[in-house]
């Protein structure tokens, strides 16, 4: 079977024609995707479906599918004590036309909104519960074991990646090696949790990383509204004031002041004063 998506390599699904994918997740999983409910991103497609779940539809290169697999919240299911959506099935089958894999996982509906989009701009009303709940599951997937590896980014993370992405950027005599693997879910903003009820979704790249990106990752996503990046630093006090979490920090700030860095991103004068702090505190052991 044909689907009427470009070839090309860069395949944006916010544009390209679906209407062949989707039909053929409709007959595979046997359910009905409302129209009117579709949401195009990048690189993923959903729905909600007539029998009240949602399916998610990636599509992923073949070089960006790890040894491990491509099953990211399947296997996130056997989780045990964090807030997510609980997941039903999936199909997976190979493009005839690119070097590329599609993937459509059902899981039941979301309890609320996400919060809202990678980065945010407004600082969002989260009650004390919201921020227990967000804990709760932090603590509980790093308590826990997995032999995944995660891949931020669709990227496998590494000592080697983490060194090279932090020495590309900032100078300096501190060790950029990282004591703590832990099991993380590796795309954590603020469009992938809900509110007013905490639920953690889109699992696809979660597996083993250093202590504290998950932290870091959130409190990138909140530095356009400074009293929110506070807020996460103070929620995950330990992640940040732990060596680790210091590494993953710079991480994070070597990903926002890099080479795509835009000069007028407002971020950027916060980032690097974050940095030089914790390069100080780095090389005061």
């Amino acid at each position: 079977m044909r689907l009427s998506v470009s070839t090309d390599q860069a395949v944006d699904l916010r544009v390209q024609p679906v209407n062949d994918v989707l039909d053929r997740v409709e007959r595979s999983l046997q359910v009905h995707l409302l129209p009117d409910t579709v949401v195009r991103k990048r690189r993923s497609v959903g729905a909600r479906t007539g029998r009240g779940t949602w399916v998610r539809i990636e599509r992923r290169l073949l070089d960006k599918i790890p040894d491990q697999g491509w099953n990211g919240t399947e296997s996130a299911a056997r989780l045990e004590g964090i807030a997510q959506p609980e997941w039903h099935g999936y199909v997976v089958w190979r493009d005839t036309d690119a070097p590329a894999m599609w993937r459509a996982d059902e899981t039941e509906l979301l309890p609320g909104d996400p919060v809202g989009s990678a980065i945010l701009s407004e600082a969002p009303e989260l009650p004390d519960d919201w921020w227990e709940a967000l804990n709760a599951s932090l603590d509980s997937l790093a308590a826990q074991s997995t032999t995944r590896v995660a891949t931020p980014d669709t990227v496998t993370i590494t000592q080697t990646l983490v060194t090279e992405s932090i020495r590309g950027v900032f100078s300096g005599d501190f060790d950029t090696t990282v004591e703590r693997w832990v099991p993380a879910h590796a795309d954590l903003n603020w469009a992938n949790v809900t509110a007013p009820t905490f639920s953690l979704f889109d699992w696809e790249d979660w597996g083993n990383a250093p202590l504290g990106l998950d932290a870091a990752s959130l409190w990138a996503s909140s530095l356009a509204v400074p009293a929110l990046a506070d807020r996460v630093r103070h929620e995950r006090q330990s992640d940040f004031e732990s060596r680790d979490g210091k590494v993953m920090t710079l991480f994070a700030c070597s990903k926002i002041l890099g080479p795509y860095a835009h000069p007028e991103d407002p971020r950027l004068e916060l980032v690097r004063c974050m940095a030089e702090r914790v390069i100080q505190e780095l090389q005061a052991g």
